[in-house]
């Protein structure tokens, strides 16, 4: 059994800033690729950023420069550092892992359950 736990999410104001955690536990032999998307009101969830098990990185457009993605590889950990909100980042995010497998040594897709995330003055 994997599990993904995200934390952090809440109301803030425009401007203000958020501190997402996701840690993945369970029956894990490793933690490949590690992301977060976001699914805003009536519209299909997108990625946000994405980081691999070594340094690559990626984000969308829309976030550059005022999110950071980054990783405890140790606590199969990922975190999104939300700088400078925006009313249009208001939306649920979720935590995306591609965990190997203890159980079978395969490597699969594992979601959070989301944490919402408000921006509004």
């Amino acid at each position: 059994q994997v599990q993904l736990v995200e934390s952090g999410g809440g109301s803030v104001q425009p401007g203000e800033s958020l501190r997402l955690s996701c840690a993945a536990s369970g029956s894990i032999v490793s933690v490949n690729a590690m992301g977060w998307y976001r699914q805003a009101p009536g519209k299909e969830r997108e990625l946000v950023a994405r980081i691999s098990s070594g340094t690559r990185i990626n984000y969308a457009d829309s976030v550059k420069g005022r999110f950071t993605i980054s990783r405890d590889n140790g606590e199969n950990t990922v975190y999104l550092q939300m700088d400078s909100l925006k009313p249009e980042d208001t939306a649920v995010y979720y935590c995306n892992a591609k965990v190997m497998r203890r159980f079978d040594y395969s490597e699969r897709d594992y979601w959070g359950r989301g944490t919402l995330v408000t921006v509004s003055s």
